[in-house]
Parts: C-alpha cells; sequence; structure tokens
C-alpha cells in the first residue's frame, strides 16, 4: 500500500521580500518588525551617530531601550548619512533591489531626499513604498510635530480615557501602534495586489487617520447620538455592573454583565442575595445603569469579602464573563502564555532578551522568525558588499564619516 509523500513544508510567508526601512521611533519599526517576523528581510537605516533617538529612550533591556528592543528585532542595520549625498546614492542602489521601502521621517523630509513614495515608485514601479506621517500629506497640520501623546490628544481618545476628573492618555503609544499596524497591513495588501498586475505602488497611513479610527465607538455614539461616552475609567459607560472591584487581599477583578439573565446568575450565585434579580432597582441593565452607585455597593461588597481567586472562582462557575485586574509583572508570568508557550528569547548586543511570539500564528508553516536586535551598523559592511562596494571604499566612507 502507498502512501503519499508528506508535503514540503511552508515557508514563512514573506520569505524573499527585501524591505529597506528609513525609520524611527515607533510607527514605522513597528510596522517592519511584523514583516520581519514573517521571513522579511529587513534593512534599517540609521543615523551613523547614534541611529534611530529610540535607542536612547531607556536602558531597561539590560542597557538597551525597551521600546527599541521591542520594535527592531529580525533587522539589519545599517548606518549611513543620508546628508551626504554619497550616503543617499547608497540607499538609492539599495532600494532599487528592494521589495518595500518604508519611512517615516518629518514631513517633507523624505520628498527633499527623493526618497518619498511618489518619488521611488515612478522611478521603481514594482516597489510598494510606504510614507508614514503624523497627520498626512496635506491639510493645515501636515507640517506639524507628531508624537504619540500629541496625537492621542488630537484623535479624541484622551478625552474618552480616564476617571470624570481626569483625562488620560493611553498606557501604550495607541496612535504609533495604530499607524504601524495599518502600514504593515496596507504593504501586505500592496504586495498581494503587485503579485496580480506586476506593480506596487506607493501606501500612505497617518497617525491621525489610523487612530481617528480606532475612535469609531465613542466617534459614532458621539457623531449620531449627540454626546460622547463619558470618561468612566475601567467601568463602562452604558452597561453596570462592569468595573474593576477590590477584593479581601488587595487585588482587584473585573466583571461584566451582558444582560439581565446574567445579571441573575450574579445576584444568586456569586452575592447570594437572589432577590436582587428581579428588583426592579437592578433587575434590568438601564435600572442598574440608573442606579451604578447602589449597584457598584452591592457588587464591591460581596467580592470585597472574598478573595481574588475565590471570587473569579465563583464568578466563572456561574458563567459571569470575568478578568484580574493584571500588573505588568503578573503579565509577563502570564499562566495562559505559559501555557500556550509564548515566549522565546531573541538576541542581542547584551546577550538573550526574553520576547513574544507575535500574535499572527501560522499553523503547520514555521514559527515567526524573531532575529535578533541588532547593534548600531552591525551590518554595514556585509550590505556594502553586497552592493559591490570594495573594502578600500568602505574603509574611506567610513573614515569620512558616511558609514558607521
Amino acid at each position: 500500500m502507498s502512501s503519499r509523500p508528506a508535503p514540503a513544508p511552508l515557508p514563512l510567508p514573506l520569505d524573499g521580500v527585501t524591505v529597506v526601512a528609513v525609520e524611527q521611533a515607533v510607527s514605522a519599526p513597528f510596522a517592519t518588525r511584523q514583516l520581519a517576523d514573517l521571513g522579511a528581510r529587513v534593512i534599517k537605516v540609521e543615523r551613523p551617530d547614534g541611529g534611530d533617538f529610540a535607542r536612547g529612550y531607556d536602558t531597561a533591556a539590560r542597557g538597551l531601550a525597551s521600546h527599541f528592543v521591542w520594535c527592531n528585532r529580525g533587522k539589519e542595520s545599517l548606518a549611513v548619512d543620508l546628508k551626504d549625498p554619497r550616503g543617499i546614492a547608497l540607499v538609492q542602489r539599495l532600494i532599487g533591489r528592494a521589495d518595500v521601502f518604508v519611512q517615516n521621517l518629518a514631513q517633507g523630509a523624505a520628498a527633499r531626499l527623493g526618497l518619498d513614495a511618489a518619488t521611488l515608485c515612478a522611478a521603481h514601479p514594482r516597489l510598494v513604498a510606504v510614507d508614514v506621517s503624523g497627520y498626512g500629506a496635506g491639510g493645515p497640520y501636515a507640517h506639524k510635530r507628531a508624537y504619540d501623546m500629541l496625537v492621542q490628544c488630537e484623535a479624541g481618545l484622551v478625552s474618552v480615557t480616564g476617571t470624570p476628573e481626569q483625562p488620560v492618555k493611553a498606557g501604550v503609544p495607541a496612535a504609533d501602534i495604530a499607524a504601524g499596524m495599518y502600514a504593515f497591513s496596507g504593504v501586505l495588501a500592496a504586495l498581494l495586489r503587485r503579485a496580480s498586475t506586476g506593480v506596487g505602488g506607493p501606501v500612505e497611513v497617518s497617525m491621525l487617520e489610523a487612530l481617528a479610527e480606532w475612535m469609531g465607538h465613542p466617534l459614532h455614539h458621539g457623531m449620531h447620538g449627540g454626546e460622547a461616552p463619558a470618561r468612566t475609567g475601567v467601568a463602562h459607560a452604558v452597561i453596570a455592573p462592569y468595573d474593576a472591584y477590590p477584593t479581601a487581599d488587595g487585588g482587584q477583578v473585573l466583571l461584566s454583565v451582558q444582560n439581565d439573565r446574567e445579571w441573575r446568575r450574579l445576584a444568586e450565585q456569586v452575592l447570594k442575595r437572589p432577590a436582587l434579580g428581579d428588583d426592579p432597582a437592578f433587575a434590568t441593565n438601564r435600572a442598574r445603569v440608573a442606579n451604578r452607585e447602589r449597584t457598584d455597593a452591592v457588587v464591591g461588597e460581596a467580592l470585597g469579602a472574598l478573595g481574588t481567586a475565590e471570587a473569579v472562582e465563583r464568578l466563572e462557575a456561574a458563567g459571569i464573563a470575568c478578568a484580574r485586574l493584571n500588573t505588568v509583572a503578573d503579565v509577563a508570568a502570564h499562566p495562559q502564555l505559559a501555557a500556550r508557550d509564548r515566549w522565546r528569547e531573541v538576541g542581542s548586543p547584551v546577550g538573550p532578551l526574553r520576547a513574544l511570539l507575535p500574535p499572527i500564528t501560522l499553523p503547520g508553516g514555521p514559527e515567526a522568525a524573531m532575529g535578533p536586535v541588532p547593534g548600531l551598523g552591525e551590518h554595514t559592511d556585509a550590505v556594502l558588499r553586497e552592493l559591490g562596494v570594495d573594502e578600500r571604499e568602505r574603509a574611506r566612507l567610513r573614515r569620512e564619516g558616511v558609514v558607521a
């Protein structure tokens, strides 16, 4: 009896794709790191005098910057001075061999260097070229400085985040991440189009527009309902109970009751006050929201008498959605991430560093690449050799500060 041969192993989806990135901070580096994790070769172009300024944000990752470690694994670092015509010429030659180019320089800077998407795509029709900006190429905000916190404010995220008394920014760089993920998906879409048409083309992503899209619920609520949702901390503006409640051992448990059947189960099995299930003051979500303080008080009293583990156990047994209010340290030790084997080690100039596998899992194929975090200029010589720059010329360029 014959058996079919085992299918050939699948490559990573972007194996063979070359990306050149003139990038800094978070938005573009986060996008290109996703590409690197999926198998693309990403050549990161950095300034010789310090490189991507995110390298200097902190020293929390055993002497390296936490932002840089997060956003730049699996890349090659080419340190070259783009203010020197010889440096630009080298990068242009590199782009001529690439499939994708990504940049997030200050508005107008890429165009002055001839590195904007429109210019590059006119010269290289198969190239996918991405411009990531703060506010887009046109309009009155085009040349405003655009840092994550500022864009969070402009996009209205800060206005709906925080407590009734105090608006706060998100604790992660939400505008950068939003722009990075749309740049990533834009590259994938453009590569898919190129596969059928042979033409790459420009991709434009702005931080403001990316985060404004993420504001979908409060934006539509406000535009069509007449007012924006109120800031409610971790509570929900239109659902109750939906909040974090202290427990007897100093923890906090968040629960969410989505309908009146769940409220009755909560009252019977967790609060141990079944009469509250049909009490007109609590029986419907509308009533519970109108009586939010009383609702929170009865839930808080019951959970406050329980330890965190016992509270979660009771809530889960009753079929009530719940979660612990975890710290960053709790997430690093999260049992679900451990059980699913999501942690790996990546190389770096200071040795192995712990890192999460990317969220995109492709069963049946190889694991995400997750290459090392590069040192500044670590790959300069190798990349220049590929471009045919001989040893003598490389030494001269290095001596004259064009490369590092």
